[in-house]
C-alpha cells in the first residue's frame, strides 16, 4: 500500500510525528496526545532533493512499523536553513544539497498529512522548552554544532524576528581582531566556537576536534589551551549578549559541542563568573547560574519538531 493510500484509509489519529534532518543523520519520533514518545528511530540522511524526500519516506515507514499506525495527526519537521515564514519551503540548506525546496507542499501532496517545516534549531529550541515542563514562559537556546546559532522561546512561540533571521548570533562579531569567520567578519562568536572553526584551526582535524582539543589541553598542549579557552569565552559571550537582550532566565546550551557536557559547561560558566568579578551589574544578573545543557541523548530536536506541526483544523 502506497503512502497516499494508507493516510487515506487510516482512521483519525492523534499520534503527531516530528522529524529531526541533519545533514549525517535524522532522528524521529511520534508522541501521542499527551506528548509522549512513543516510538523513535534514527536513519542516514541522504543529500540532495529526491535524497532528502527519501530520508522522509524511510523515518515515516518505520514509524508506522513501531507504532503500528497507518496515520499520523501531523508532521513536522526542522531543518537547517532558511524557512520561510509560511512553514513551507527551505532555502540555502547547502549541507542537504538544497537552495529552494517547497519541502511541505511536496509532501502534504504526498502524504496526505498536514506538514510543517521549520528551522532545526529553532524546532530544538521549542523542545527543550517543552522538555523543561512548567516554570517560565521564556528561554534561550544555544545550539553549539558545526556553526553557532540561538533561537528563543517568549511565552511559548518561537521568537523569529521581523526576517526570520532572529538568531544569528554565531556571527556576532567579539573580536575585530579575531580569526576569519565563514561570514567575511573577524572574531564571530563561530569562528571561535563553531566546531568547523575549531577544526580548521586545530590541525585540520575532522568532526572530533573538539574532543581533541580538549583532551590535549588537559594534556598541557599550548595551542589546545588556547583554543579550548576562546571556546569558553565565546560561548560565554553569546550566554551574555542573549541574557542582556532578551533576559531569559535560562539558556539551554546544545548541539555537537555542547556534547563535551561539564568539561564545557564549566569552563563557560566559570568565565561569566570572572566576568562578574570586575561588573557589579553582570554579578547581580547571576548569569552562571542561567546556563544549562541538554542532558545527553536528548530528544529536543526532533520533539519540537512534532511540536512545530500543527494538524488542520
Amino acid at each position: 500500500m502506497n503512502l497516499v493510500q494508507a493516510a487515506e484509509d487510516a482512521p483519525p489519529s492523534t499520534l503527531r510525528v516530528g522529524l529531526d534532518i541533519g545533514g549525517t543523520n535524522t532522528d524521529a519520533v511520534v508522541l501521542d496526545e499527551r506528548q509522549r514518545v512513543i516510538a523513535q528511530v534514527r536513519i542516514s540522511t541522504e543529500p540532495g532533493v529526491e535524497g532528502v524526500l527519501e530520508t522522509v519516506r524511510a523515518a515515516l515507514s518505520a514509524l508506522r512499523s513501531h507504532t503500528d499506525a497507518r496515520g499520523f495527526l501531523s508532521i513536522g519537521i526542522g531543518i537547517p536553513g532558511q524557512v520561510d515564514p509560511s512553514g513551507s519551503t527551505v532555502r540555502h540548506a547547502l549541507n542537504l544539497g538544497l537552495s529552494d525546496l517547497n519541502l511541505r507542499g511536496v509532501l502534504e501532496a504526498e502524504l496526505g498529512v498536514p506538514v510543517s517545516i521549520e528551522n532545526d534549531v529553532k524546532a530544538a529550541a521549542l523542545g527543550a522548552y517543552a522538555l523543561r515542563g512548567s516554570g517560565s514562559e521564556t528561554l534561550g537556546y544555544l545550539n553549539l554544532g558545526t556553526g553557532v546559532a540561538a533561537a528563543a522561546v517568549l511565552r511559548g512561540e518561537i521568537w523569529r524576528g521581523a526576517s526570520g533571521a532572529a538568531g544569528e548570533i554565531g556571527h556576532a562579531s567579539i573580536d575585530p581582531g579575531g580569526p576569519r569567520c565563514a561570514c567575511g567578519q573577524r572574531g564571530c562568536i563561530e569562528a571561535f566556537a563553531g566546531g568547523g572553526a575549531v577544526a580548521r584551526r586545530w590541525r585540520g582535524a575532522g568532526s572530533g576536534a573538539v574532543h581533541e582539543v580538549f583532551d590535549a589541553a588537559e594534556a598541557g598542549d599550548p595551542h589546545a589551551r588556547r583554543l579550548r579557552d576562546e571556546l569558553a569565552w565565546a560561548v560565554a559571550a553569546a550566554v551574555r549578549l542573549m541574557v542582556l537582550s532578551l533576559d531569559v532566565p535560562v539558556v539551554v546550551l546544545g548541539g555537537g559541542v555542547a556534547g563535551m557536557g561539564p568539561r564545557l559547561l564549566d569552563r563557560v560558566t566559570g568565565e561569566l563568573t570572572r566576568e562578574a568579578d570586575s561588573s557589579p551589574f553582570l554579578r547581580s544578573l547571576r548569569l552562571d547560574e542561567r546556563v544549562e545543557m541538554l542532558p545527553p541523548g536528548s530528544q529536543a530536536a526532533s520533539w519540537g519538531a512534532a511540536l512545530v506541526g500543527r494538524p488542520r483544523t
